[in-house]
């Protein structure tokens, strides 16, 4: 018999975060990561199998424009931020 354990995640829909952009590996000699803000729309990539050294955020930036985010380095902001 397999014991399930739920782990509490630390971000919320809603929530305003600071993280650092994912850039694929095929972009980066484009792209460089880059420093951002805004509100958890989605938490996670989607994909089953994704450990937590991949895991992701989508946020929305004030811009309107959304951008993926790794959960490692991710801080909070506002009353949820500890």
């Amino acid at each position: 018999m397999t014991t399930l354990t739920r782990v509490r995640c630390l971000y919320e829909i809603g929530g305003t975060v600071t993280g650092w952009t994912v850039v694929p590996p095929e972009d980066r000699t484009r792209r460089q990561p880059e420093q951002v803000t805004g509100t958890v729309v989605q938490i996670g990539s989607g994909r089953a199998g994704v450990d937590c050294r991949t895991a992701c955020l989508w946020l929305r930036l004030p811009s309107g424009r959304e951008a993926q985010v790794l959960i490692r380095g991710t801080g909070r902001h506002g009353p949820l931020a500890a």
